[in-house]
């Protein structure tokens, strides 16, 4: 009985260890995705993608965090939504971290479905603002570096849409509205990444998405388990994807909302390099 009391005691102690390092332990992902469509002046510019923050509590992931991204040395950032929880909102610690990351690099934002219905949103959105984001609500701003120029967009999450229009809908008619020009190269912030065939018809070259926490438990060789709107076994759950003149990175996220945990799933910053494809 005691030798059986003291394996439990040793695989629950394991349980709890392995649980502790996979939802506190940062890891750093980084990818490196060439255009032929991009200006020469923008050769080489690195994003750090930071989505689905959840007002993380855990002193050594913010701490972790906040290393990866200075040693990135990132020309822009981009905070791709639910930087709060709408279970248990917390604005201080997402501005916290905004104003820490507006030190590093310029910072653009768009909200992810938490933030949207969050009671919270407008004095989040002021905040924002107020500590150096840029805050993109359906609208697109401009890069320019010498006489070359790019875009970077980012379209509101349709959480708040009528129950009867369906997401894909919402993001393909706030596409349409953003009047994005097919000839400058585009840089577009979403936090859904199961609009991919959307951004796609669209021409976007380059979306940065999270919203689907990496399948949250991630299965050896089938990979992620369930992601919102997705359902069981997701396509667009971490990594990057093409379709036609378009390429999609999905982020894993940094945090949790209902669903407690991560397993084979560490929070992820994820580093971008944008290339010039050689001709």
């Amino acid at each position: 009985m005691l030798y059986w009391f003291i394996g439990a005691a040793a695989v629950l102690a394991a349980l709890v260890y392995y649980l502790h390092f996979e939802n506190t332990s940062l890891k750093t992902t980084r990818y490196s995705v060439s255009f032929d469509s991009l200006p020469q002046g923008f050769d080489g510019l690195t994003v750090a993608q930071i989505s689905d923050y959840h007002n993380t509590q855990s002193a050594a992931l913010n701490r972790r965090l906040r290393e990866a991204v200075r040693s990135a040395k990132p020309d822009v950032i981009a905070l791709t939504g639910d930087l709060i929880d709408r279970r248990r909102t917390d604005t201080d610690t997402a501005i916290r971290l905004a104003r820490d990351l507006c030190e590093t690099a310029p910072v653009y934002y768009v909200c992810g479905n938490h933030d949207t219905v969050s009671a919270e949103r407008d004095a989040l959105l002021v905040r924002l603002t107020e500590a150096g984001v840029h805050v993109l609500i359906n609208e697109k701003t401009a890069l320019q570096n010498g006489a070359d120029g790019i875009c970077i967009a980012g379209i509101d999450d349709p959480a708040r849409a009528p129950e009867w229009e369906i997401g894909s809908e919402v993001v393909r008619r706030e596409l349409s509205q953003l009047s994005l020009d097919a000839r400058q190269f585009t840089i577009l912030l979403s936090h859904r990444p199961e609009a991919f065939a959307v951004y796609a018809q669209q021409g976007v070259q380059l979306v940065l998405a999270g919203h689907a926490h990496g399948g949250q438990i991630r299965l050896p060789f089938v990979g992620g388990l369930f992601a919102p709107v997705q359902g069981m076994f997701p396509k667009f759950t971490c990594g990057v994807f093409r379709q036609d003149r378009t390429t999609m990175v999905v982020s894993r996220g940094v945090g949790n909302s209902g669903f407690p945990f991560r397993v084979h799933n560490r929070p992820e910053l994820v580093v971008v390099t944008l290339t010039l494809k050689k001709s």
